[in-house]
């Protein structure tokens, strides 16, 4: 069993030190926001969430979507599909064309779009159809030794849980590890994850368990691998506003007490850092400050900076326009620690999970939905 003191996680022939792992977000960990966080620590930046269907159709979005800097290894892609044969395209796809370097399947998305489709967290329900999705994944990726992961949930709702049998089943496919988030489709992100569910999936499985949800801080981290015997942690939320946590991570994992409580002034200069790297990406500095626009908030959780100057840096759409209101606050300011341990991000109350008709009737019906690989890409 992995102990925080000691991990040794690996992805394939790769050592992951520390064992840990950026949660995809959609609109959130592009390029840009991965190179940021990689700047502040060391782990597996994962990209956002794609369609395989999209993918194989060169979808334009995607194809930016599942862009690497120069120096990003490995470079790790999400992919969300509920076709065998339409993701077995979209990873030998990946294979052939030197496109990622891991690819980790999405079974967690709790977003009604994705799910009334049979999709994300709806799937491991359908244990036939999720062990033939996994299983094509990981034939196709097998040639160029690409590893294949899985992340999940715990089940759709208390009702149905699946996380057990889902883990069994994609370990047998061949999946490297597995990932659990510590909550159901119907809690969304509301409540506490449970992370006995990780413990108990560790206590399944051969392959390595990582553990996700509710690791704010760097020693949640540590705390969630002592209770569960997880082999790493994912990372979502706690990030959001907050790239240095992974320099935090880093250092709680090298056995150091050290935490980053960055000044006001530093948290600006991350912040412009940020737009400048979203600029560089998206090609034009009025489109990455606009895009970073929804980071504003995050960034300042807690600091004593007023409705003005906020509205303002969340409207502005120039590098210039954001100095002119980070000139009129004080860089010495200290960060809010009364922040600390809280969550960040989505929250949301528990709601029905939506699904296909019948969805629930025939856990072994390996019928693919109608319609199910035509949405838009972006998941």
């Amino acid at each position: 069993m992995t102990s925080p003191d000691k991990p040794n996680l690996t992805l394939g022939s790769l050592p992951v030190a520390p064992p840990v792992v950026l949660a995809p977000m959609a609109g959130i960990t592009n390029v840009a926001f991965r190179q940021l966080c990689r700047e502040h620590g060391a782990g597996i930046y994962v990209c956002e969430m794609v369609m395989t269907r999209a993918l194989v159709e060169r979808n334009e979005k995607t194809l930016r979507m599942v862009t690497f800097a120069g120096d990003e290894k490995p470079r790790s892609l999400q992919l969300y599909g509920v076709d065998p044969v339409t993701v077995r395209k979209a990873v030998e796809m990946i294979a052939a064309e030197d496109l990622a370097d891991h690819v980790d399947m999405n079974f967690g998305c709790p977003v009604p779009r994705v799910t009334r489709k049979g999709g994300g967290a709806a799937l491991p329900y359908k244990r036939r159809l999720f062990g033939q999705i996994v299983e094509a994944a990981v034939q196709a990726a097998a040639p160029a030794g690409i590893p294949v992961t899985v992340k999940m949930r715990i089940g759709i709702d208390e009702e149905h849980h699946t996380f057990l049998e889902a883990g069994r089943i994609a370990q047998d496919a061949g999946a490297a590890w597995v990932a659990l988030h510590g909550r159901t489709a119907a809690q969304r992100y509301s409540g506490e994850a449970d992370w006995t569910a990780i413990k108990a999936l560790k206590d399944e499985l051969d392959v390595p368990v990582l553990g996700n949800g509710d690791i704010w801080e760097a020693d949640d981290a540590l705390r969630m691998m002592s209770e569960t015997g997880a082999d790493g942690v994912v990372v979502g939320r706690g990030c959001l506003g907050r790239p240095w946590l992974f320099a935090d991570l880093a250092a709680a994992f090298a056995g150091r007490t050290e935490r980053k409580l960055p000044d006001l002034g530093e948290v600006m200069a991350t912040m412009r850092r940020h737009a400048e790297l979203l600029s560089s990406w998206l090609g034009a500095e009025r489109e990455g400050v606009i895009d970073f626009r929804k980071h504003v908030a995050w960034y300042l959780k807690g600091f004593p900076v007023g409705g003005d100057i906020r509205r303002g840096l969340a409207m502005s759409s120039s590098l210039a326009e954001l100095d002119a209101f980070f000139a009129r606050l004080d860089p010495a300011t200290p960060f809010p620690t009364d922040t600390l341990g809280k969550p960040r991000g989505r929250t949301n109350s528990p709601g029905k999970v939506t699904l296909p008709y019948g969805w629930l009737d025939d856990r072994d019906d390996d019928t693919v939905p109608a319609g199910a690989e035509m949405e838009d890409s972006g998941g």
